[in-house]
């Protein structure tokens, strides 16, 4: 409660000093300065709710290197694959950009001007200052504020994205599995193993350590690794995490000398992580053989 009280408090000043100082001449045209030595500008201004500290905020946003002929776009967020969030947190130097986060409004777009040397060396923390920031050189900030939520409200919005993704990549196997007319049925996790040769004896126990080789393909036929191609098994102990989970249960499902084909859903190989060759949300084709275990 205390840390929330704090935020708003600590808002509640930044708007202040922006307001106080508001009758301050700018030498930025269409701009006002702050208390805080930062110059600021509403491009669009919205009502309700400000962002406050421990606040995650959704925003596009580019910073220009400005100079004499034209400023330089050093950096923007509109070429990300995916929105770009930001914490919001304690100012790093008077006037930084998380002040003026804290003075924004959801929907709201604002322009800043601020020290580029105290952007490089308090924000960005570089451990080497670019030649070309001087101590006269000025950074100016584009910002738009899309959308303010807690911590909380963040991971859940980002569980249930990424729910939708196993869910449409699950689909996606299962749409493949039906044209290549592939009926075995799915165990509870969503592996499909399709045994080609059987093997003999027991199946290995988790702990046990096991030799196996693979050649690992994406859906559409590539090939991304191969253990026949190195003509090196890999060995592992099974069922301690050191592989994927759709590995960890598919070699348990076999016997020694035993080959197969393993139909590995995203949730259960790299999930959302981009594993070199692998996208991010992929389902994966292991054509596998137990070739021991002890």
């Amino acid at each position: 409660m205390k840390k929330r009280f704090l935020s708003v408090a600590l808002a509640a000043l930044f708007v202040a000093s922006f307001v106080s100082s508001c009758t301050e001449k700018s030498p930025y045209p269409g701009y006002k300065k702050a208390e805080s030595g930062m110059y600021y500008r509403y491009l669009t201004q919205n009502e309700g709710e400000t962002a406050k500290l421990g606040d995650i905020v959704e925003v596009n946003l580019s910073y220009y290197l400005m100079k004499e002929g034209g400023d330089s776009l050093m950096y923007t967020t509109s070429t990300l694959p995916e929105p770009a969030f930001d914490l919001v947190r304690e100012p790093s130097f008077p006037g930084d950009l998380y002040e003026g986060f804290a003075m924004m409004h959801k929907g709201d777009s604002m322009s800043f001007i601020m020290s580029a040397d105290s952007v490089f060396r308090r924000q960005f923390h570089a451990p080497i200052i670019p030649e070309f920031v001087k101590p006269e050189t000025m950074l100016r900030w584009e910002v738009k504020l899309n959308d303010i939520m807690t911590e909380e409200e963040f991971n859940a919005r980002q569980v249930a994205k990424e729910e939708a993704k196993f869910a449409e990549a699950q689909q996606v196997l299962a749409n493949f599995l039906a044209e290549n007319g592939i009926d075995t049925s799915p165990t509870e996790s969503g592996l499909v193993y399709v045994c080609t040769k059987p093997g003999k004896g027991v199946q290995p126990k988790e702990g046990q350590n096991v030799k196996v080789h693979y050649t690992g393909k994406l859906l559409d036929g590539t090939v991304f690794d191969s253990s026949v191609e190195r003509g090196e098994p890999i060995a592992f102990p099974l069922g301690m995490g050191h592989v994927i989970p759709g590995w960890d249960e598919g070699i348990a499902l076999m016997k020694k000398g035993e080959k197969g084909v393993l139909y590995i859903p995203a949730k259960l190989a790299y999930g959302g992580r981009n594993a070199g060759p692998i996208p991010p949300y992929s389902n994966l084709i292991f054509e596998v053989e137990l070739v021991d275990f002890e």
